[in-house]
């Protein structure tokens, strides 16, 4: 069989969603596809993850990985609207810098904080080439469920390295890999593709066209260790309280396993 005729299990919330197929690996082609995505129908469709949430049921007000910002320069890795920028802002972070593949969640972001009255440098690029950003500059750099769509996940943690002081911290959060695995049918949790597949798939949203990898956390956690970076935290665990005000097949699933990860970890 043909690989690009394989299908498999794409799971948004608590099930599956659209039709995945396996696909090669091409940089240039993933970067377009995935740009296209964000540039047209992105927020529509997966809508926006923003501080102080770092995705399903994981809040830094419950977290507090950051502590006090004020008078910190802050860099996010994939700013999208602009709303976890706001965030630090208001905060009183003496610089923002935001990063974003696609034009028009840049041009969202320079809209928004102009209309929340901040200001940022805004840079179009993906995460993993060299787009101009100062190094061993930043205090801290942070991702909010955007880490996940770099295509070399070791050069972006070295670029991110790059970036941050001695002591610097990093931020970020994606989607848990488990959760990516196991969908919600019948009132039963059953697993749907193997945990170990990293292969990249493409699935149509909507008209729309996404291309990504589920990668396993110990590739997270050993690239991380790789990149000069030591972890001080990782956050699986789902909160009480914002499930209960979110009852739903989702929430009831998170009460299972964990659909999010936050990690915090810091430059050598």
């Amino acid at each position: 069989m043909d690989k690009n005729s394989v299908n498999r299990t794409n799971i948004i919330g608590a099930g599956e969603v659209g039709s995945a197929i396996s696909v090669d690996m091409n940089k240039a082609s993933i970067h377009k596809t995935n740009s296209i995505f964000w540039d047209t129908k992105g927020n529509d469709i997966l809508g926006a993850t923003s501080l102080p949430l770092y995705g399903a049921f994981v809040s830094e007000e419950k977290c507090q990985l950051f502590g006090d910002v004020s008078g910190k320069k802050m860099l996010e890795i994939g700013c999208g609207s602009g709303q976890s920028l706001q965030y630090h802002g208001e905060r009183k972070a003496s610089e923002l810098w935001g990063l974003d593949m696609s034009e028009n969640q840049i041009e969202k972001t320079r809209q928004h904080l102009a209309a929340c009255g901040l200001t940022a440098q805004l840079i179009c690029s993906p995460m993993e080439e060299e787009c101009g950003i100062p190094e061993d500059y930043f205090d801290f750099v942070y991702s909010i469920y955007a880490i996940g769509w770099t295509t070399d996940l070791e050069g972006t943690f070295g670029r991110i390295a790059s970036y941050l002081k001695k002591d610097g911290v990093f931020i970020f959060s994606w989607s848990h890999p488990i959760h990516k695995c196991v969908a919600a049918e019948n009132n039963m949790l059953i697993f749907k593709k193997s945990y170990f597949d990293e292969s990249w798939y493409s699935v149509s949203l909507e008209e729309s066209t996404l291309t990504l990898s589920d990668r396993k956390l110990s590739t997270y956690v050993n690239t991380l260790s790789k990149a000069g970076f030591v972890i001080e935290q990782l956050i699986e665990e789902s909160d009480d309280e914002i499930m209960q005000l979110r009852d739903s097949d989702f929430a009831q699933k998170a009460k299972m396993l964990p659909v999010t990860f936050v990690i915090k970890a810091r430059k050598l």
